[in-house]
């Protein structure tokens, strides 16, 4: 039976062991072969052929579960925004109601997932490859993200403690940042996930004008 892009992933994102931990992901063979090679070689370079061969089926068996290039695209970035915003929404829940804690928490979230999950996220570069009404229900996700971004910024700038003129465009500034880590971050480099991402809430506080109050 053919999988649709949401049930094509092996595992669920869960956050059983808390927001801040990202376990290694478990995707199915055929996601995990696709994430690869789109990585390495980029989604127009990679056909549905090399893809079958490196999982070890034919052709015919991958389309069974897949109807096309596509909609291995789309199940890995669906998966991609379930784990993030899985993981955003467990660190606001936990963070306390000031509108600074709030917003490091969202920060830091992302650029957990962004240093941990790389490759996953590195795919938000292929999003110009969707077909558009997938472009569409893909963007709506990323826009979902940035709305409670935002909203905590408005609710920071409405009590004084952060002082920027416009938090819409602070907001897709500070996630643009944020994605750029999955292009440099190593996980055998200098840097771990956890020192980026106390780096990168400073950097974002900064951004906001935070008054520190």
């Amino acid at each position: 039976m053919r999988q649709t892009a949401d049930s094509a992933v092996a595992m669920a994102p869960a956050d059983t062991a808390g927001w801040r931990v990202y376990p290694a992901l478990r995707l199915a063979p055929i996601l995990k072969v696709a994430l690869a090679q789109f990585v390495e070689h980029g989604y127009d370079a990679t056909t549905v052929r090399t893809i079958a061969k490196d999982v070890g089926v034919t052709v015919p068996a991958l389309y069974y579960h897949f109807e096309n290039k596509q909609a291995i695209l789309v199940a890995l970035l669906d998966h991609a925004m379930a784990t993030v915003s899985s993981h955003v929404d467990a660190a606001i829940a936990e963070a306390d109601e000031a509108p600074a804690d709030r917003f490091a928490a969202i920060v830091e979230a992302v650029v957990l997932y962004m240093a941990h999950h790389r490759d996953l996220a590195f795919l938000d570069s292929e999003r110009r490859a969707l077909t558009p009404a997938n472009r569409a229900r893909y963007v709506a996700h990323r826009d979902r993200l940035e709305q409670k971004l935002r909203e905590t910024i408005e609710a920071g700038r409405r009590r004084g403690v952060f002082r920027t003129d416009d938090a819409a465009t602070c907001g897709r500034a500070i996630l643009s940042m944020c994605q750029g880590i999955a292009g440099w971050y190593r996980p055998d480099g200098p840097d771990t996930p956890e020192g980026t991402a106390a780096r990168y809430v400073r950097i974002a506080l900064a951004a906001v004008e935070y008054t520190g109050r």
